[in-house]
């Protein structure tokens, strides 16, 4: 008995899955489970060296979805250069948004997890689990974003330090300003 619908992804097709990442539809199988006949989409992760069968029917429910179009790529590169938005709560807790926010697949919410972690040379080192929890939401996005510009990780690294240094340029050039306003307040005075 063979199955026969309307397929979202065709094979060859780069996906996200929230939990994994970037990867790629290898085919569509047909497979017989508790004596049903069930389609699934075979998605490989290179990086992982993982591949996860996702039923076709319940692909959408999973998360599976295309990669993010150039306007979120945008958006999530804008989010980077914004103000960090760190909460006064416990790490525990804030660990755990973090986290929820990398596993939601979602590339701007990702985007706020590398900007809030995120450390200048300047700043004092990150703790341990921070850096995890940073690396891990770098390493998310930047795949995704490579696999969207279609270029390679290692430039897609680069794109990203670039936003997050121009945050440094917009909060240098604020500073900036501002003393030159004190400086002219008190030569005024």
């Amino acid at each position: 008995m063979t199955i026969k619908s309307v397929l979202e992804f065709k094979v060859g097709d780069a996906v996200v899955y929230p939990a994994h990442g970037v990867g790629k539809v290898a085919a569509v199988e047909v497979q017989e489970v508790a004596g049903m006949s069930l389609e699934v989409y075979v998605v490989t992760f290179d990086h992982e060296k993982m591949t996860l069968r996702v039923p076709t029917k319940k692909a959408k429910t999973a998360g599976l979805r295309s990669l993010a179009a150039d306007d979120v790529v945008a958006k999530a590169l804008t989010t980077l250069k914004g103000r960090a938005r760190v909460k006064r709560t416990m790490w525990s807790r804030r660990a755990q948004e973090y986290e929820a926010k990398i596993n939601s697949g979602d590339l701007v919410s990702i985007a706020e997890v590398v900007r809030d972690l995120h450390r200048a040379d300047s700043q004092p080192e990150q703790s341990y689990s921070e850096r995890q929890l940073y690396e891990s939401a770098l390493d998310r996005m930047a795949r995704e974003v490579a696999a969207a510009n279609r270029i390679d990780k290692d430039a897609a690294v680069e794109l990203l330090s670039k936003s997050l240094s121009a945050k440094k340029a917009i909060v240098a050039a604020a500073a900036a300003a501002a003393a030159e306003e004190d400086e002219a307040e008190a030569e005024a005075a």
